[in-house]
């Protein structure tokens, strides 16, 4: 008999970082453990494309701030770095007002009535961010959260040749040394996706694979994505497509911010904005839990007309019983008397 894949009573909240969930950008506690100058880092990164255009080379601006890291790695300045450290750094990430608290404090609203319970609901989180994914698994963030998309680094890479090794050699000290995923604006969408088919739990699940919406893990319309500005404009985009619901937040003490998020709300891109202020009684937090209510209504709405429509009509009795039959001659002899016509008609 065929069934569904999933039983589609999962929502995701999906979340930016950068700006986000944190105030700074995350490598901020990577380039203080190093004594690296922040601001001329990313001027020299945002001047990479454009000074390598000069001298004939085509790089891609996704992975500009990347490469900078590995040179800055290559030339002594950030000696030993690896993904251990990487976590570490991650531990001193400072996050806004009411993380990483709202993580559970949101999966507590898909429990807080009687019919989301029976329907068994639950709430995930995802961080789908450009930044490095190891320093979000080392934040206060990452017991809450359950699924990270994030740029990664390889360590000691495989040297030519290892495919016919035998003997294992003796392990080097980690160094990161090469790129080994790339997050940027674009493909944030495949992260999307993935969640969507439900591809990070089941790897036997393709994200290019043509599943049919009522077998996907998580619809589009179980989703709020939650982000600060137009460089998510693409995953705005394929949240609100599909049905979900896209929020955009802003640091309160940045009126540019704001305005930005104006902007976005006014063409259509976002369906509303706060503050990045997650305590409960911020008006981001209320919008956030009146729509996970939302979802959860519809969810409960949806599976439970499933059941009534898909389960058959109790069989009733062909000879009605002396009783049956008695109440039956009242109802009809009841309808079929005169009314009494009154003011109120």
């Amino acid at each position: 008999m065929a069934t569904t894949l999933f039983t589609q009573n999962t929502i995701a909240l999906i979340w930016d970082f950068d700006k986000t969930l944190i105030p700074e950008y995350m490598q901020t506690p990577l380039f203080r453990r190093y004594g690296i100058d922040e601001p001329a880092f990313w001027n020299e990164t945002n001047n990479l494309v454009s000074h390598y255009k000069k001298r004939g080379y085509h790089l891609s601006p996704e992975i500009a701030y990347l490469n900078h890291l590995l040179t800055h790695v290559l030339a002594g300045h950030m000696p030993k770095l690896s993904n251990k450290i990487l976590r570490e750094c991650g531990a001193e990430i400072k996050f806004y007002p009411g993380l990483p608290d709202f993580f559970k404090v949101a999966q507590s609203y898909v429990t807080e009535k009687e019919a989301y319970r029976k329907h068994d609901i639950r709430l995930e989180h995802y961080v789908v961010s450009t930044g490095l994914a190891e320093m979000v698994r080392g934040s206060a963030i990452a017991p809450f959260v359950d699924g990270v998309w994030g740029c990664e680094f390889i360590e000691n890479p495989l040297q030519p040749g290892f495919l016919k090794q035998v003997d294992l050699p003796i392990e080097a000290e980690a160094v990161i040394a090469q790129i080994g995923l790339v997050i940027d604006n674009t493909t944030k969408t495949r992260a999307l996706f993935e969640i969507n088919k439900g591809t990070n739990k089941n790897p036997a699940i393709e994200v290019n694979a043509n599943i049919a919406p009522e077998d996907r893990r998580i619809p589009f319309q179980n989703m709020i994505y939650i982000a600060d500005g137009p460089s998510d404009v693409p995953s705005f985009s394929v949240t609100k497509k599909g049905g979900g619901k896209a929020y955009g937040v802003y640091n309160p003490a940045r009126p540019d911010e704001f305005a930005q998020n104006d902007r976005l709300r006014s063409a259509g891109r976002i369906d509303h904005y706060g503050p990045a202020d997650y305590r409960p009684d911020s008006s981001t937090a209320q919008w956030l839990r009146m729509h996970i209510h939302a979802i959860c209504d519809r969810i409960v709405t949806d599976r439970e007309s499933a059941v009534a429509a898909r389960v058959a009509r109790a069989p009733r009795h062909l000879n009605a019983t002396p009783e049956e039959e008695a109440a039956r001659r009242a109802a009809a002899e009841a309808a079929a008397a005169p009314k009494q016509q009154t003011f109120l008609e």
